[in-house]
């Protein structure tokens, strides 16, 4: 971990919605995660999980946590990796939960899309499952957190945000591993 000089206290912003991540994506850390996204190491999964809650930890507990879903079948297995590997540092009462939220179509890659094409090509990618009606009384919902690897423009999560809001629950943010620096251009 030391070798990928990660910030103290991580990065947070709040555009296009609110945000922390445990370090910009590059140099060592953007390599490492290519390398894990065909086979992911769950020791490493966990190691960069507990850097990564050391900057997020406030909101973790008793949250539920989203990961983002790929449209590919064979697609990226680390958010729901990093969200498991999240949840097991925040403790019992936080929960992954990410039968709430699929794909309602496939999208193109966007790595070679700029900021406007990334947002039409999310638009209404997402479907989510309704919140369970509540017994009795309105009972205040768990914060509900959306969790990626990497955030570039956000387009990805103010998508996924949507669809989940669209169903009645109440999407705090976004925490990512990793965020993309700034480019012109994005």
């Amino acid at each position: 971990m030391r070798r990928l000089a990660l910030p103290e206290g991580g990065i947070q912003g709040d555009e296009p919605l609110l945000w922390c991540a445990a370090a910009p994506y590059d140099g060592a850390l953007r390599q490492l995660l290519l390398r894990q996204r065909p086979r992911p190491e769950p020791a490493l999964m966990a190691a960069l999980a507990l850097e990564w809650h050391r900057c997020c930890r406030q909101v973790l507990p008793g949250a539920v946590l989203v990961p983002i879903p790929s449209w590919k079948r064979r697609g990226n297995p680390l958010p729901l990796l990093l969200a498991q590997a999240l949840a097991r540092w925040a403790g019992p009462a936080t929960r992954v939960q990410p039968q709430l939220l699929r794909r309602r179509h496939p999208t193109l890659g966007q790595h070679h899309l700029g900021r406007t094409l990334r947002q039409r090509n999310q638009q209404g990618a997402f479907v989510a499952i309704a919140p369970s009606p509540l017994g009795g009384g309105r009972q205040a919902r768990p914060p509900l957190w959306l969790v990626d690897d990497i955030l570039t423009t956000g387009s990805t999560a103010v998508a996924a945000a949507a669809a989940l809001e669209a169903s009645g629950h109440a999407v705090q943010g976004l925490l990512a591993l990793a965020r993309t620096p700034a480019r012109r251009g994005l």
